[in-house]
């Protein structure tokens, strides 16, 4: 429900004095063996656990099986650990289908992206599967199971979809399909690519950029120096925020974050504000210049479309494919606080 999710990327290039410009893609939102951080796997939450199977198992209504099904590439998932994050968001673990060791069985580097599908209803009331992208905050090559960081909004026609998933019982079934590698500047890939990277998060935003910083600070070759801005309402809106925090002690060299708040309390000692051009200078790197090619920086921005768009312009769509349906979405012009910077 609500808006979709959206990553934005843009490489930066110059600064004060000189031409400034920047190249940007889209990614649709809304990723060894030893995957966790330590501290991931036992969090200090609310949880739950079981050793559920998926025999007597709901299967989302009855009206999705809960069986792999090849032709339409969905696959079952069943929830086996849930956490509460926020008031209205948790974190839930699901188990990969019997026959799958990673999610991403063939690119266990890459950032993955799953399509949930949910039997609920049009904005006309009209019955039927309502789909939604998800980008999990484990890594991509976690064995046996996958995390998915989810809002619960309010139940609504032609929404309702992480409500859904907020309340499944431990033991049911998620149906959902792995969707395919999206493109960043030619390539899907995130390792060894840039030596700076700034992570914007619009609230539940967090979660694909989550992924990606586990990507590269688990692959021990990367050496790409990322800087984090959490922005969100009030101070219990933050999600993963003891996480986040762990990983910049642990990687200190590496790893930095900062959050702001709109609506923050008196004693609020962080950064204030939805974005601004000094919010860009003070907690995101600074761009490439002309004169260094050899410094990469990449910024990528994550939320809903109206944080997207106040942040780096408007999501568009190619023009529609061949069978008719909708073209991919696709980078806009670049607008907001990123152009002015």
């Amino acid at each position: 429900g609500g808006s979709t999710t959206v990553l934005q990327s843009a490489a930066r290039v110059g600064w004060r004095g000189q031409q400034r410009r920047y190249l940007r893609c889209l990614w649709a939102a809304t990723a060894t063996t030893s995957t966790l951080f330590p501290y991931m796997a036992h969090a200090k939450q609310e949880f739950c656990s079981t050793s559920a199977t998926s025999s007597g198992a709901s299967d989302n209504n009855g009206l999705l099986g809960s069986r792999t099904n090849k032709s339409s590439g969905l696959m079952p998932f069943t929830l086996l650990q849930k956490w509460q994050k926020s008031p209205d968001s948790w974190w839930l673990r699901f188990a990969l289908p019997e026959d799958q060791n990673f999610l991403a069985e063939k690119a266990p580097n890459i950032p993955t992206c799953i399509s949930v599908h949910y039997n609920g209803t049009t904005e006309l009331g009209d019955h039927s599967v309502l789909k939604k992208s998800y980008s999990p905050i484990s890594h991509p090559s976690t064995e046996g199971t996958m995390d998915l960081l989810v809002k619960s909004y309010a139940p609504r026609p032609g929404g309702g979809v992480g409500a859904y998933l907020c309340d499944m019982g431990l033991g049911e079934i998620l149906q959902a399909e792995l969707k395919s590698k999206r493109i960043m500047h030619e390539s899907p890939g995130v390792l060894h690519r840039w030596d700076h990277l700034g992570l914007v998060a619009g609230g539940s935003g967090v979660a694909p950029l989550f992924q990606i910083l586990q990507i590269l600070l688990q692959d021990p070759t990367d050496t790409t120096r990322i800087q984090l801005l959490s922005i969100n309402r009030i101070e219990d809106d933050i999600l993963m925020r003891e996480e986040l925090d762990q990983i910049a002690k642990d990687y200190p060299d590496r790893f930095s974050v900062q959050y702001s708040l709109t609506d923050p309390p008196d004693d609020w000692k962080g950064l204030t504000g939805r974005g601004s051009v000094e919010m860009v200078r003070d907690a995101l790197p600074s761009p490439s210049t002309n004169n260094n090619n050899n410094k990469r920086t990449m910024i990528l921005v994550c939320g809903r479309d109206d944080f997207v768009y106040t942040w780096s312009g408007p999501v568009i769509r190619a023009p529609p494919k061949a069978d008719g349906t909708k073209g991919p979405k696709i980078q806009g012009p670049l607008l907001g606080i990123l152009q002015d910077s």
